[in-house]
Formats: structure tokens, C-alpha cells, sequence
């Protein structure tokens, strides 16, 4: 079987953790180190995981995507999604013909401007549903959780969907393949839309403390309704009943920092645009009501300028 050539760029907490099961399950997988460049080539990247503890060691570690040495059956991309990081630009040096770029990132309509990018290159989009930080250089935390979701972007299941499925699967990655991955978009950010903002808007509150109490449980509703309203309308046909279910997942979830609070505490930039703006937007494209959402990315536009 002809081995896999994967570029991981992003390699934060994400990336790390991703990257390094693709590797266990086979695959020749490399990574754009920038800030830790010396010590990962050095040392590898040590995971410390609720599961097993492990060591990624890349491939190749590079400084630039100019660098590596081979073209890649899949480029993942796991960066955040914040202005001034051209994903675009990055990659393009490295996109081969038969490349797929899997986009492992929050937020909704985030692919499109990758489409429009690399229009003759499969997308892969995926959700990753995971408690994972970095908490050092080549330092990462897996505390809870870690199934990914993943499928053809716009839609549909294609080989290289079924391959990195089955390489995720392989390496004890609960993988699942959804043919509607928009759809499941909008379902993730059902939870991320309250979460992530109340997390840093409320002074550095952790999910169980968001969830107890009564009136900011109330607010975490509204919020997931407005989602749910929203997505139904522009024909993704989400349940009402599913913000009971993310409040039950989240009742289970142990004391958690959303990845926005761990940005905005140690002073990074937030993915406002990607979790709130985008379906702000989109609101306003259908004049639709979203006052709870418009609330919260009002709030966050200031404390992230503020924080920089």
C-alpha cells in the first residue's frame, strides 16, 4: 500500500493531537512549526492524554510550507480562523493536484474561501469535539473527549473521505463520515455560539459555572434557539430538541475553559468572525432576528481589541 504524505499546519493543540494519531496509524505526517521549531525537531511534540501519553515526532518539521520535501495526499489545516492568517497563501505552495485540504477549525462558512482558492482540490471539512490545549512548547493537554466528524465540503462521502476515516479509526480516533458536513457545521455551533463568548464576556467562567446558574442557563438557550432558527433558515433543518441535548452534554462535560477563554487569557486573538460574525452576517443577509447572538459579538469585537 503506497504510504500517506500529510502536512499538518496549525500544529497548536489541535494539529498536535490529530497529527499524531494519523502518524500512529501509519501515515508519513509532517508539521509548520514556527515558535517551537528548535524543540519539536528536537524533542517531537509529547501528548499527554486521558487515553495514552504519547510522543508525535513528524516527519519532517519545517519552518515554511516551501520546505517540505514531498506533495501531500492531504494538507490539514488547523489553524484558527482570525484575520491576518491567509490559509490561502500558506498552503498554495505545497497544493498538489491530487491534495486535499481538510480543514480541522471552528466556526461556519469558513470553507468557501478555500473553495474559491483550490476549486479543482477536494475539501475535507471536520469537526473536532475534544478538550485539548497546549500548555508549553511541545506541550499538549488532552483532558476529555476527541471523536472528529468529518466529510466532503459541500457535501457527499469520497475515497479520500473514507481513507482518512478509516486512518483516524485506526489510531482509536472515533471517526464518523456525514455527508451534510455544512449541516453538522451549524449543529457544532449551537454549543461554540454560548459557550465560547459567555466564557470570556463573564470574566473567565468555566462551562459548569455557566450552566448552574439560572439565568445564564436561560441566556445559553436563547442563544442555541437563535442557532437553531438560523440554520433552519437557510434549509438545514436542525431540531429544536437538540438544545436540550447540548445542555445535557455540557451537564456531563467535567469543568471545561472554551478554547475562546484560553485565547483571550493568554492574550491571542479571537475567532469572533468564525463563531459569531459569520452567522451574524448571515442573519442580517435575511434581515432574520438574532439579537442574542448580535449581543455577543458586539461585546466580543471590544474585549478583543481591547486584549490585544
Amino acid at each position: 500500500m503506497k504510504s500517506i504524505n500529510i502536512l499538518v499546519v496549525g500544529t497548536g493543540a489541535i494539529g498536535s493531537f490529530y497529527g499524531g494519531k494519523l502518524a500512529m496509524a501509519g501515515a508519513n505526517v509532517s508539521a509548520l512549526i514556527r515558535s517551537d521549531y528548535e524543540y519539536v525537531k528536537l524533542k517531537g511534540i509529547f501528548v499527554k492524554s486521558i487515553d495514552k501519553d504519547f510522543v508525535f515526532k513528524p516527519d519532517e518539521v519545517v519552518r515554511k510550507v516551501e520546505d517540505y520535501s514531498k506533495t501531500p495526499d492531504y494538507i490539514i489545516v488547523s489553524t484558527k480562523v482570525i484575520p491576518g492568517i491567509n490559509v490561502e497563501e500558506i498552503i498554495r505552495p505545497k497544493v498538489g493536484d491530487n491534495t486535499a485540504i481538510v480543514l480541522i477549525q471552528n466556526g461556519i462558512n469558513i470553507e468557501e474561501p478555500i473553495a474559491k482558492a483550490f476549486p479543482e482540490n477536494e475539501i475535507i471539512s471536520c469537526l473536532a469535539f475534544i478538550g485539548v490545549s497546549k500548555t508549553g512548547p511541545g506541550q499538549i493537554n488532552h483532558q476529555e473527549f476527541g471523536r472528529i466528524v468529518i466529510g466532503n465540503y459541500p457535501k457527499g462521502k469520497t475515497k479520500k473521505v473514507t481513507q482518512l476515516q478509516e486512518m483516524f479509526n485506526a489510531s482509536n480516533v472515533p471517526c464518523t463520515v456525514d455527508e451534510n458536513i455544512v449541516s453538522a457545521r451549524w449543529e457544532k455551533l449551537i454549543w461554540n455560539a454560548p459557550f465560547n463568548p459567555i466564557s470570556v464576556i463573564c470574566g473567565g467562567v468555566t462551562t459548569d459555572i455557566i450552566i448552574n446558574n439560572s439565568e445564564s442557563l436561560q441566556l445559553v438557550k436563547k442563544i442555541m434557539n437563535e442557532v437553531i432558527d438560523l440554520a433552519n433558515a437557510f434549509g438545514h433543518n436542525l431540531p429544536k430538541s437538540l438544545t436540550d441535548k447540548n445542555i445535557a452534554y455540557t451537564l456531563e462535560m467535567k469543568p471545561y475553559k472554551p478554547s475562546m477563554l484560553l485565547d483571550y487569557e493568554n492574550k491571542r486573538p479571537l475567532e469572533v468572525e468564525a463563531i459569531l460574525g459569520n452567522a451574524v452576517r448571515l442573519a442580517r443577509s435575511k434581515n432574520f432576528p438574532v439579537p442574542n447572538l448580535e449581543a455577543m459579538y458586539a461585546m466580543l469585537l471590544l474585549l478583543d481589541e481591547k486584549n490585544r
